[in-house]
C-alpha cells in the first residue's frame, strides 16, 4: 500500500534540499483523480488540500508549510479547497 507523507521542514533543510529550485505547479479548486508512477515530493507554498487514497486508506489534509511525499503507486483524489501553488520534484 503506497502512503502519504508530511513533514513540516525549517528553512535550513529546504535549503539543503534546494527544494525552492524546483518546478512551481498551480492549480485551482477543483476535484480530480490521480495516480503516482513515481515518488512526488513537493513543497507547499499556498492553498489547501486533501487528498484520499483510493485504497481506503486514511485521507491526508496539508497546506502552507507541509512538505509531502506521494509514493509511486498511490491512486488518489485530490480536492482542492483552496487554490494550492507548491514546488515539486519526481523520482
Amino acid at each position: 500500500m503506497a502512503k502519504i507523507t508530511v513533514e513540516k521542514p525549517d528553512d535550513k533543510w529546504l535549503e539543503e534540499k534546494g527544494v525552492r529550485s524546483w518546478p512551481i505547479w498551480e492549480k485551482e479548486v477543483s476535484t480530480f483523480p490521480w495516480f503516482y508512477n513515481s515518488t512526488e515530493k513537493c513543497f507547499i507554498l499556498e492553498g489547501r488540500v486533501r487528498v484520499e487514497p483510493d485504497d481506503g486508506g486514511e485521507a491526508v489534509e496539508f497546506g502552507p508549510g507541509d512538505f509531502v511525499t506521494f509514493e509511486e503507486g498511490l491512486g488518489c483524489t485530490w480536492k482542492i479547497s483552496k487554490p494550492v501553488r507548491k514546488h515539486y520534484t519526481f523520482e
